[in-house]
């Protein structure tokens, strides 16, 4: 398959927790018959949160190896900003599709560039994060994981 992975998702792998094992066991997303991609505004939240958090260096050394083994795609597509301002009308109410009816969201910035990645390049996003769920099956395949059926004993 082909995978756009969020930011959250490099988090927790970066950890090499337990639930991180589960979570590549289940879904072995870093299986060599999958295509793994992040949008480039990921790097931006990763070395963001590598500098709030003051990650040490064997974690930052293992969010490398992972970026090192995944593609990238930039924002420099006239159709991911197109898309981009599709899903924040969308987000706003103020475009309807096949009669989706929902409450106004607001998304944060990043998620609207990296859920616009996902759409124009058809990438399941895989994500933790419930801000993405009003996309799914109108501009994007999502896959969301919640972390608590994985932070079970087995």
């Amino acid at each position: 398959m082909d995978y756009l992975l969020d930011t959250n998702i490099i988090v927790i792998y970066s950890r090499e927790s337990e639930i991180a094992d589960r979570i590549e066991e289940k879904f072995q997303f870093f299986d060599k018959k999958n295509s793994l991609v992040i949008s480039i505004v990921t790097l931006g939240e990763l070395d963001a949160l590598i500098k709030k958090l003051k990650l040490g260096e064997k974690r930052k050394r293992k969010i490398s190896r992972i970026l090192d083994s995944v593609a990238k795609i930039g924002l420099d597509h006239k159709e991911i900003i197109s898309r981009y301002g599709d899903i924040d009308a969308f987000s706003q109410g103020k475009i309807q599709h096949s009669g989706e009816k929902f409450s106004s969201r607001n998304m944060g910035k990043n998620d609207m560039w990296i859920a616009a990645t996902a759409s124009v390049f058809d990438l399941t996003l895989i994500t933790t994060d419930q801000d993405f769920d009003h996309l799914n099956g109108v501009y994007i395949h999502l896959e969301r994981i919640d972390i608590e059926d994985f932070k079970k004993e087995r």
